[in-house]
């Protein structure tokens, strides 16, 4: 289902990207990064432009560089597979017409693995970013804290203007 892939996509871009991790450093190098799940690219792409900015303003050395490729690279194969099983669930439930008299139960089991597999998503990511924190030195790390506020007030700005556009735009529609 389309909407489950975008929810995989933006949970997965929105908690790398705030954690300050960034697949572009291991991408740099490496072979192009598959997509977690077939069609989540547009995530994966806002993920690696902005999260690779973040960690370049760290100012890597080259041996950190080294670490955070190659800890992307062990990450990469579980995470994918996550993705691809929570690819196949939703494409399981998509199959499954609302008339059919097993959609309950397919939408309840899709539900459940989904919840397990979101969990081993954020237990994946979590650890890697732990494992990209501690190659960092005390500065870089206040740095880091320092640009993830920054992008945080620059998220919410953008949603406030946002809001305010389509508030403002909201009296004309309803005419």
């Amino acid at each position: 289902m389309n909407s489950n892939r975008k929810l995989l996509a933006g949970s997965l871009a929105a908690g790398l990207m705030l954690s300050g991790i960034s697949l572009a450093m291991a991408a740099d190098t490496a072979a192009p990064a598959a997509p977690a799940a077939p069609g989540a690219h547009g995530g994966w792409h806002h993920h690696r432009h902005h999260g690779g900015m973040m960690l370049s303003k760290l100012n890597l050395t080259p041996e950190q560089q080294a670490s955070v490729k190659t800890i992307m690279a062990n990450a990469r194969p579980q995470m994918q597979s996550i993705g691809h099983e929570m690819h196949a669930n939703s494409q399981k439930l998509h199959a499954t017409q609302p008339t059919d008299a097993n959609y309950a139960s397919v939408v309840a089991q899709v539900t459940q693995a989904n919840g397990s597999l979101h969990s081993q998503m954020i237990t994946q990511r979590e650890a890697v970013r732990a494992q990209i924190y501690k190659i960092l030195t005390p500065e870089q790390r206040t740095q880091l804290v320092a640009l993830q506020a920054q992008m945080k007030a620059n998220m919410e700005a953008r949603r406030a203007a946002w809001a305010a556009k389509r508030g403002a735009a909201a009296p004309a529609t309803a005419q």
